[in-house]
């Protein structure tokens, strides 16, 4: 295992690496590896055309994500800094100057309302009996970056864990996650439609190999983004973790072919039929149950 200290280098092509030197920018923009949100890209509703896209065309900054950004940084000490702009909206052109200059600068805008809301969510992590000693500081180190090759397919992969706790016997990976209703049925189905199934397999995969610990585990801390900012720590299950593995699998299979023949396909693929669709499964078997008997 080797920590690199040049913060301009990419991971060599190589064994396993540990990197605490980079940022998150520099992180995403690797072109030489592959990470668990691009794997889930490749795979339905993404297709690889849409993935390779978005890589090289890389979008600005979503004013949805400026509130987990900074509750990132309250929480886990890491991240970008934020700008606290003194207005109750972004109405006037002059708070809306003065928010395109806090992106211009890699800072992450904040109203005073929200900057006053992400100090309460990062008490309420605090205060929580299971997440406070989680993310305790000093116990453990925020966003490193793992890189390691994959056996299979020779693709170069990456990790970033929000918190990484290396204890005796354990490492613990630790990914905080904020959400509009932290419920047990609402974190369900987010894990669903943004396959975090996927990103809880190819993360634990990634300590493994960066780290060699004699044993893995992954959990989600989940947070309102509303009071009382409620909590919701969560270990996934082994067969969701076997299918987010096979998942994997199979987008690095896609990856390492687009990689090698240079061909990107969309949704189709190259065919000489025009495919046939229908309505989702459920929604035939429904009405045909209803119109047709």
């Amino acid at each position: 295992m080797t920590a690199a200290t040049d913060a301009g280098a990419q991971a060599p092509a190589a064994g396993p690496v540990v990197r605490d030197d980079l940022t998150a920018e520099q992180y995403h923009a690797d072109r030489t590896s592959i990470s668990s949100s691009g794997l889930r890209a490749l795979l339905a509703p993404g297709c690889p055309a849409q993935f390779k896209y978005d890589r090289d065309n890389p979008r600005p900054p979503k004013r949805e994500f400026d509130l987990g950004h900074a509750a990132h940084k309250l929480v886990l000490g890491e991240g970008p800094e934020f700008r606290v702009i003194d207005f109750p909206d972004y109405k006037k052109t002059a708070a809306q100057n003065l928010r395109e200059e806090a992106y211009a600068l890699g800072l992450v805008p904040l109203l005073a309302k929200e900057h006053e809301q992400v100090q309460a969510m990062a008490d309420a992590i605090r205060q929580h009996p299971i997440a406070g000693p989680l993310f305790t500081p000093g116990t453990g180190r925020a966003e490193l970056s793992l890189y390691w090759t994959d056996r299979e397919t020779g693709v170069r992969c990456r990790v970033r864990p929000d918190w990484l706790k290396e204890m005796p016997g354990l490492a613990l990976g630790v990914d905080y996650k904020t959400i509009t209703k932290a419920a047990p049925e609402t974190v369900s189905r987010a894990i669903r439609d943004h396959s975090y199934h996927q990103q809880d397999a190819f993360y634990v995969d990634g300590i493994w190999a960066a780290l060699a610990p004699e044993d893995v585990r992954f959990v989600f801390v989940f947070q309102s983004k509303t009071a009382p900012y409620l909590i919701t720590v969560r270990e996934l299950t082994q067969q969701d973790r076997d299918i987010g593995r096979a998942r994997n699998e199979r987008a690095l299979r896609i990856y390492a072919d687009c990689e090698r023949t240079g061909i990107w396909p969309d949704w189709t693929g190259p065919v000489t039929e025009i495919p046939q669709i229908g309505m989702p499964a459920w929604d035939t078997i429904r009405q045909a149950e209803e119109y047709l008997g």
